[in-house]
């Protein structure tokens, strides 16, 4: 169940973001919603008419009575304020989405092949009143940013993630948190950490399949609706990435890891599709969007 910024657990992450099922065969009303604000409708004045969003995800074969009940929804959640002109109602992300949908692209869009000065962020947490909610959110948090599970307690990432840690601990105040950078003593020692806190099998799987997928975009010329669908698309089976993957540095990735392909195949693809999705949205709105480049 999703809940409203207002009463959610500390450290929520929405449902669109949280989701790590590659397999899902149909994109959902509110993941498109809310991947249509992300990409385009936030760069032109970060609303869009009922109307707009119906004609937007109609291109993915979503009926009108679904998306208008989605959006009340959201609304109801508190992800959009409406205003109305005449009959026509628009519906305005909230500035708390908006952060939420910033965050996302710039973990989303991070460089995969980051230097690293063999030095582990190292969590340790302890919960005063434990419960099944705070530990999920919590799991969520810290797999977002990197972070595998050494132990039930134990967190840990190649990566220096303290500031983001220190700002996740002012969000859970029934949890104690210990950070601590440090070096294991060695790339053995370093390795043996990756095999305890990863299933590198596992996600390797998951890139090969993204791959087979989504192979095809490479170089693609597709215009209109087909290059929004495309690159939507390829978002949703890409966006799942940063909850598995800790983005290892490259002396850390077992031999035959595809992670910097597909990596390389998301951005590369998301950036030639680019100019023809925003072209179509921006014919449907009536107005102009400044996308950022990737």
């Amino acid at each position: 169940m999703t809940t409203t910024p207002a009463t959610r657990a500390p450290g929520a992450l929405p449902q669109h973001l949280a989701e790590t099922d590659s397999g899902s065969a149909h994109l959902k009303p509110r993941a498109l919603i809310l991947d249509l604000f992300g990409d385009y409708l936030r760069y032109a004045g970060g609303e869009a008419k009922a109307g707009d969003l119906v004609t937007l995800l109609g291109a993915f074969g979503v009926e009108p009575a679904t998306v208008r009940m989605t959006l009340t929804r959201l609304r109801r959640e508190r992800w959009f304020t409406t205003r109305r002109e005449g009959r026509e109602a628009s519906y305005v992300l909230s500035a708390h989405m908006l952060g939420v949908l910033q965050t996302g692209r710039e973990r989303i869009f991070a460089e995969y092949d980051e230097p690293w000065d063999q030095h582990w962020t190292t969590v340790v947490q302890q919960n005063a009143k434990p419960d099944r909610a705070t530990r999920d959110q919590l799991r969520r948090q810290l797999s977002w940013l990197g972070f595998g599970s050494l132990t039930a307690s134990t967190w840990m990432t190649p990566r220096d993630r303290s500031a983001d840690v220190r700002d996740l601990a002012a969000e859970f105040s029934d949890v104690h948190f210990t950070v601590m950078r440090a070096r294991t003593g060695g790339l053995e020692a370093d390795r043996d950490v990756v095999e305890r806190c990863w299933d590198l099998d596992r996600i390797n799987q998951l890139y090969e399949r993204f791959l087979a997928d989504h192979a095809h975009l490479a170089g693609a010329t597709l215009r209109g609706a087909d290059a929004l669908v495309a690159r939507t698309t390829l978002i949703d089976g890409y966006r799942h990435f940063p909850f598995v993957d800790p983005w290892l540095p490259k002396d850390l990735r077992p031999a035959g890891w595809l992670g910097a392909e597909a990596n390389h195949l998301f951005r590369t693809a998301h950036r030639e599709l680019g100019p023809a999705a925003t072209a179509y949205v921006s014919e449907v709105i009536g107005g102009p969007i400044d996308s950022p480049q990737q």
